[in-house]
């Protein structure tokens, strides 16, 4: 009887082993999301200055054209991330900068400030409802812009601020053109540090209606190249005279 259970027990085992492996070698692979261009870090051409963009999915967007307008002219790296809203920037600056040599920085933060949120999330919310409010108030907005700007001031690189771009009426936790007041708050600071300022929100607004998504403040791919068209020529003004 004893016999009898345990080969029961032996084959129940073996039973169960093997159909653990039939579905582990049936079960569909799981398929890795490809890794983001944009995100990706670049080679180094010694003979050619350094560039770091620094800014959010906007600049995302317009990171690969400039890369390729500024080909043979600059080695254009950017944050590997999405730079987020400015108490991000306070956060990370150190590690985003590095030990590296930059000869221009061209930085932008903004449509996260701006963005409404939920006390103690960072989800974005209706604005004006269930006490939601700016994810950084405006006042927060320019005394991070400071610390961020004093600590790019001692790269000792050629800093360009970049304005941000338009919101639109109807933009997903967004108040449209909060970017405004916004904007304002940074041209004090750059004013102040005498910051260059590549005036991208002006460029974008031109074209608006063609280059940006409805009721988002995201642009198409040929919005993005649109915009990368006025951060390059910033920047090449700005490279080292040979």
């Amino acid at each position: 009887m004893i016999a009898s259970v345990r080969l029961w027990l032996v084959l129940t085992i073996v039973g169960s082993l093997a159909l653990t492996a039939t579905a582990q070698e049936t079960k569909p692979t799981a398929k890795k999301r490809a890794p983001n261009p944009t995100l990706a870090p670049i080679t180094d051409d010694p003979a050619l200055p350094r560039v770091l963009l620094i800014g959010d999915s906007i600049s995302m967007g317009y990171t690969l054209p400039v890369r390729e307008l500024l080909r043979g002219k600059a080695n254009v790296h950017r944050i590997p991330t999405n730079g987020g809203p400015t108490t991000r920037g306070v956060e990370m600056i150190d590690s985003w900068l590095g030990n590296s040599k930059w000869d221009v920085i061209h930085f932008n933060f903004g449509l996260h400030d701006l963005k409404y949120v939920r006390p103690g999330s960072t989800d974005l919310a209706t604005p004006n409802t269930d006490g939601s409010v700016p994810q950084v108030s405006l006042a927060d907005y320019e005394k991070n812009l400071e610390t961020i700007v004093a600590r790019l001031e001692k790269t000792g690189a050629k800093l360009i601020w970049c304005t941000t771009t338009p919101v639109p009426e109807g933009s997903n936790g967004r108040v449209g053109g909060d970017e405004a007041p916004y904007n304002g708050a940074a041209a004090k600071v750059m004013k102040k540090h005498n910051v260059a300022i590549n005036d991208l929100g002006a460029h974008a607004a031109k074209k608006l209606d063609d280059v940006q998504l409805p009721k988002n403040v995201h642009f198409s791919p040929e919005g993005s190249k649109y915009l990368a068209e006025a951060v390059a020529a910033a920047i090449q003004e700005a490279l080292p005279k040979k």
